[in-house]
């Protein structure tokens, strides 16, 4: 028999990563009772999913969360397993509650209350903090099914190496950074095709000497102090910069070209189970990979929260529609910098102090 008990406590974080245990961090400082619950069946499995040979686009020291410095070199990039143990070994040695395997179904608002239900857990708080950042739910678009039975299809969020692909030409769709770090690692054994116009590169090697201790620190600035909510310029682009592409960081354009993979145009549909370009040209590959984003995937927020363009309407993370309820690590909540390792501690301090000082003024009401 299911446990219907509800365990009352005063916040909920929803998202074991590096946003929910940051605002769990700076939670447990100020002896602030909470629980995180993380949908994963370990701290880290987020960044353990994602494809092997994924590397931070950051040097490891402007990769730690707050109060514990990332354990290694200054100018390495971490990869996705370095990441996941971290973030495992940081829970740990602050203690943070988390709740592994508790996937949200539904978050509710009663009164001054909120009602979250995780399977069998069911839980009443008066703060919950959405830990989580906008790429929740992969998203490829609806033709992806008219393909050739045989061909094989993978999302970003599915592809771990080339050993799940069949021989055969593979065509990547999309010129975002992951499609372009995966178009090349498949070029290395498989023809390879990659489609779409990407927005723009970063002209210089990031690996490169000036680009892990000159320009990093050029790029951290303007993104954690200039493109804020706090300046002009920040506010101005902000509404660009939620909606464009990131440029590509660590491969660049000539890159694909040296390494023989061809750029096409769009995918526009399919014909004849062959995906077809926006040239009316098909191609014969085996495997589409397809790199075409996420979606929030907010749908279990049953709190009327959200704006025309299904986003979350807030104010640096302070959801005003529906007081107590908080987001962190979504992207630009505050600057460029928010949905990122190296921004994201800032803007869980924030939070967790607005939540000290709603905590303060009912306990004075």
């Amino acid at each position: 028999m299911k446990n219907q008990n509800v365990k009352r406590i005063e916040t909920i974080v929803i998202g074991g990563g590096q946003a929910g245990l940051s605002v769990g961090y700076h939670l447990a400082k100020r002896g602030m009772p909470f629980q995180i619950l993380d949908a994963n069946d370990q701290v880290g499995d987020a960044w353990r999913k994602r494809w092997d040979s994924l590397r931070l686009f950051s040097p490891a020291r402007y990769s730690s969360l707050p109060g514990l410095p990332f354990p290694a070199r200054g100018d390495a990039f971490p990869t996705k397993h370095q990441m996941a143990s971290y973030l495992e070994t940081y829970a740990k040695r602050f203690k943070l509650p988390v709740q592994t395997g508790a996937t949200v179904s539904s978050l509710a608002k009663a009164g001054d209350r909120f009602f979250v239900t995780a399977g069998d857990f069911h839980y009443e708080a008066e703060n919950v903090v959405v830990a989580m950042g906008n790429y929740q739910q992969p998203q490829t678009p609806e033709f992806a099914r008219d393909l050739n039975p045989t061909t094989v299809q993978l999302h970003s969020y599915e592809y771990r190496n080339p050993s799940q692909l069949q021989e055969g030409g593979v065509l990547v769709v999309g010129v975002g950074n992951s499609g372009a770090d995966i178009a090349m690692e498949v070029a290395r054994t498989h023809p390879t095709w990659i489609s779409g116009k990407e927005s723009g590169h970063i002209p210089w090697p990031i690996e490169s000497f000036m680009g892990r201790n000159v320009m990093i620190r050029i790029i951290k600035f303007v993104g954690h102090h200039v493109l804020t909510l706090s300046t002009p310029v920040g506010r101005k682009l902000r509404p660009k910069l939620l909606t464009r592409p990131a440029p590509l960081i660590r491969v660049k354009p000539k890159d694909l070209e040296r390494a023989g993979i061809e750029r096409v145009l769009k995918v526009v549909g399919v014909s004849n189970g062959q995906p077809l370009l926006a040239d009316n040209r098909t191609l014969d590959v085996k495997n589409v990979i397809w790199c075409t984003g996420f979606t929030p995937g907010f749908s279990w927020i049953d709190v009327p929260i959200f704006g025309k363009d299904g986003r979350p309407v807030h104010e640096r993370g302070v959801v005003h529609r529906a007081p107590g309820l908080y987001f962190v690590g979504l992207h630009y909540l505050y600057s460029m910098t928010s949905d990122t390792v190296t921004g994201v501690g800032r803007d869980a301090e924030r939070i967790v102090k607005a939540i000290e000082v709603r905590n303060r003024m009912k306990r004075a009401a």
